[in-house]
């Protein structure tokens, strides 16, 4: 039964976007911190969606629970979808979020405007101990700026320009970065499915009372 799940990512700065879209439901959600011996998941997949089954599989079998995994690229068009799924290795290895973003702007000096379109995208897997798998995403249009705005969020967020808002994402705070970001629409499909979930296991009980 669906009782506890665990996120199946080390980073905080996700595990505090995907807490918050599921504060309202009645899981007992488990972290990295629960399990210090679970080794690092090489995200040896070639899309995003394999990245994100790699890990929430890996996860489910370590811990057997539920476990929910996301794997997120930004697409950018004048760089033919790089970086894709190396977004988060974008500047090699070890990179921080600024050097993934500083090197992209290098990419991107003197492009005008109206080529600077880009995408992110956002797999998320939910693996049962079982083996069943749920697969979602979400997407989310914008620019990249010429410079950094903002100091909220994470990864690409100060160069990530959504025009609807006309802020960058780290423009915005968590809550309304949230409503529109690609992570939080996946996150809200993924809750569906768990809320449902629930909702039907909660009625097999009652009628078995």
């Amino acid at each position: 039964m669906l009782k506890e799940i665990v996120l199946a990512t080390k980073n905080r700065d996700k595990i505090r976007e995907m807490k918050e879209v599921f504060r309202d439901i009645p899981l007992k959600i488990f972290t990295f911190r629960d399990f210090p011996c679970m080794e690092e998941v090489e995200e040896s997949g070639d899309t995003l969606e394999e990245n994100a089954l790699i890990k929430a599989e890996a996860w489910a079998r370590f811990t057997n629970k539920w476990a929910l995994s996301d794997d997120t690229g930004l697409e950018v068009e004048y760089l033919g979808g790089r970086p894709g799924v190396f977004s988060s290795r974008f500047a090699g290895m070890g990179a921080t979020y600024e050097d993934n973003w500083k090197k992209l702007l290098k990419l991107m000096e003197g492009v005008a405007w109206e080529k600077r379109k880009a995408r992110f995208r956002c797999v998320i897997a939910i693996v049962s101990p079982q083996g069943k798998k749920h697969i979602v995403e979400g997407v989310v249009e914008g620019y990249i700026t010429c410079e950094p705005r903002g100091s909220e969020g994470f990864g690409y967020d100060p160069v990530f320009y959504v025009p609807e808002k006309g802020k960058t994402f780290a423009e915005m705070s968590i809550e309304e970065k949230g409503e529109i970001s690609h992570r939080g629409k996946a996150l809200r499909i993924a809750r569906e499915i768990l809320s449902d979930k629930l909702k039907c296991e909660d009625d097999v009980n009652k009628g078995a009372r």
